[in-house]
């Protein structure tokens, strides 16, 4: 999952707008061979609890919930693109549609049961996606990374 961090995000499907944002994150969220319900939720509770909006110091340390942002979730299953070999991606590690969709719905149900206004792209369609990134901010979180737990 690719986490920016947004002034104002939007996608558009044959030219209607269907999702749109003021400031909050644009999440860019594909789902992998492997990854369940509980992968879902667990992205959704860091996602929503991801502190990287300024406070009043100027210091990265408030969340989404804390600053009234939104989340524009768009699915992305080239995430899982894999260049090792040739120069044309294989996509060998996303989990098929009829797997993957359910886990972005989940996703997105985890982010408004947190609280926060989730607003979609829609699933496997061609999407125009426009952005103003604010910083840049910009995470990477791997699903796999959530199972495995800091070091003290």
């Amino acid at each position: 999952m690719l986490v920016q961090r947004v002034a104002v995000a939007s996608v558009t499907v044959d030219g209607v707008i269907r999702g749109s944002i003021g400031p909050g994150f644009l999440v860019f969220l594909g789902a992998g061979q492997g990854d369940t319900f509980e992968t879902a939720a667990k992205c959704a509770a860091k996602v929503a609890g991801l502190r990287v909006f300024e406070d009043a110091g100027g210091k990265m340390n408030l969340s989404l919930a804390e600053t009234g942002g939104a989340v524009l979730s768009i699915s992305q299953f080239t995430l899982y693109g894999d260049l090792r070999r040739g120069r044309r991606p294989s996509f060998d590690a996303a989990a098929a549609p009829e797997v993957a969709e359910p886990l972005y719905e989940a996703f997105c149900a985890g982010i408004e049961a947190a609280g926060i206004r989730c607003e979609r792209g829609v699933f496997g369609a061609h999407m125009e996606v426009a952005l103003v990134n604010d910083g840049p901010v910009t995470i990477w979180l791997d699903s796999e990374d959530l199972e495995h737990p800091r070091r003290a």
